[in-house]
């Protein structure tokens, strides 16, 4: 079956970078669009960044965009999420999520886009 494990969340300063993982299993990986979510609790599931099966094509909500940068490697199934600069409202559990796409360029910013989602990993950021 599918599978999507997050890893690499943890605590961090505001400022401060972290690099959050998430590996494939279980699907094509290079057929799939893949995205990031974060939520805290209490309110709902906001897109945070996606990127186009083959990796050409990025997409970024505003907040993040300038300090995030998502990424993948086909041949590790993996989809990356960079962070630089965070801040204490990046605090949230971040989720990747993955999509089958029949176009090469196509990335999906809206959760019901998705097919497949991971357990999540929790982000910290203090001030």
């Amino acid at each position: 079956q599918v599978q999507l494990v997050e890893s690499g969340g943890g605590l961090v300063q505001a400022g401060g970078s972290l690099r959050v993982s998430c590996a494939a299993s279980g699907l094509t990986f290079g057929s799939y669009a893949m995205g990031w979510f974060r939520q805290v609790p209490g309110k709902e599931r906001k897109f945070v960044a996606a990127i186009s099966r083959s990796g050409g094509n990025t997409y970024y909500a505003d907040s993040v965009k300038g300090r995030f940068t998502v990424s993948r490697d086909n041949a590790k199934n993996t989809v990356y999420l960079q962070m630089n600069s965070l801040k204490p409202e990046d605090t949230a559990v971040y989720y990747c999520a993955a999509r089958y796409s029949a176009h090469g360029g196509s990335y999906y910013s809206s959760t019901p886009n998705y097919e497949y989602w991971g357990q999540g990993t929790q982000v910290t950021v203090s001030s």
